[in-house]
């Protein structure tokens, strides 16, 4: 089964970083790129993403407005929220919306749970 992840951040250099440490978990998953909100929600709309990969500071709209709007539209799909704001309100905000808090500097090891986690969901047929 193709999997495609849509990893979302204005900085394209942390695109870059989440891009190389999944491609180093599962270099057969697909990766589509989002600079903010509005172009995540376009290319959501535009084509089939199984998991999402979503900065929590962005402009306009971030990562956890994000997730709460991928979450009303996709209820089952894997979503990590990826911050180097660890705060417990924001771990807090990001459980609400049923999503994966990830800590910055996103390594492979930092992914992998989440990643191993959406894989099983994947194959399993959802939650």
């Amino acid at each position: 089964m193709a999997i495609t992840v849509l990893i979302v951040d204005d900085s394209k250099l942390a695109r870059i970083v989440a891009a190389k440490a999944l491609a180093a978990l599962h270099p057969e998953w697909e990766r589509v790129e989002a600079g903010n909100a509005q172009d995540a929600l376009r290319i959501l709309s535009e084509r089939s993403i199984d998991l999402a990969m979503i900065d929590f500071n962005m402009p306009e709209m971030d990562g956890l407005e994000l997730a709460a709007e991928i979450r009303s539209r996709y209820p089952t799909m894997p979503i990590a929220v990826i911050t180097a704001n660890i705060q417990d309100e924001v771990i807090a905000r990001a459980r609400e919306v049923n999503a994966t808090f990830v800590s910055k500097p996103l390594t492979e090891d930092g992914l992998r749970g989440f990643v191993s986690g959406a894989a099983l969901r994947l194959r399993s047929g959802g939650m």
